[in-house]
């Protein structure tokens, strides 16, 4: 019998098992949600089958989210679960991501805990993960935040902060890599500045210019 009830999280949620009993996914990479700094981070340790435990961070002045895709591709009716900052304490809920709407459900869940201090919120929860088909407990994991109202309890749309590939849930050791990244071009492959094409631009123009004053004198 699910039983989302949020009792309070004594002990922060911690990457020190990551890799040997619990799989992480984190942002920026190899950062702890137990220390000071901005830190998104997920951890999921298998119990039995599809029973997990879960360790959710973040920081956001409305929700955390963890989504479950069975595919690569996020939204598709994927298994949510959120942890909410309702004035300072944690609300937990069940939803389904689909097409960047989150539509509450009631999930497999028990033990929540939870706490909140400042904009970090930080929760953990044992759960009962959809049953793949395909592949053994293959799941792309998606980190979100988003804004809460907390009179309406609504949840608005999610902006995702890590998502990963297809992995392993229950490989402690898998491979996760965070597929949301900025792109920054260098410096030696950047466009030109305004500034520098109009240079260019002059530069060309004088080069005409004196190109076609010596053909002129050649013909005379």
């Amino acid at each position: 019998m699910p039983n989302t009830t949020v009792e309070t999280l004594e002990t922060p949620v911690s990457r020190a098992d990551c890799g040997s009993t619990q799989l992480c996914a984190d942002e920026p990479s190899d950062c702890d949600p137990s220390q000071a700094g901005p830190c998104f981070f997920l951890s999921a340790r298998q119990t039995s089958g599809r029973n997990f435990e879960f360790g959710l961070s973040g920081e956001s002045t409305g929700y955390l989210s963890a989504s479950l895709s069975l595919d690569a591709t996020a939204g598709g009716n994927d298994t949510t679960y959120v942890c909410a900052n309702n004035n300072g304490n944690v609300q937990f809920f069940g939803a389904v991501l689909n097409n960047g709407q989150l539509t509450l459900t009631e999930l497999n869940v028990n033990s929540v805990k939870g706490r909140v201090n400042g904009n970090r919120i930080q929760c953990t929860f044992a759960a009962t993960v959809p049953d793949q088909v395909t592949r053994a407990q293959g799941f792309s994991i998606s980190v979100s935040t988003g804004p809460f109202n907390a009179t309406s309890g609504e949840l608005g749309s999610p902006t995702a902060a890590i998502r990963t590939p297809v992995v392993n849930l229950a490989n402690p050791n898998a491979t996760v890599t965070n597929e949301v990244t900025t792109t920054t071009t260098s410096p030696s492959t950047a466009a030109p500045t305004t500034s520098h094409a109009v240079t260019l631009q002059q530069s060309l123009t004088h080069a005409l210019l004196v190109t076609v004053g010596v053909l002129g004198l050649a013909m005379l």
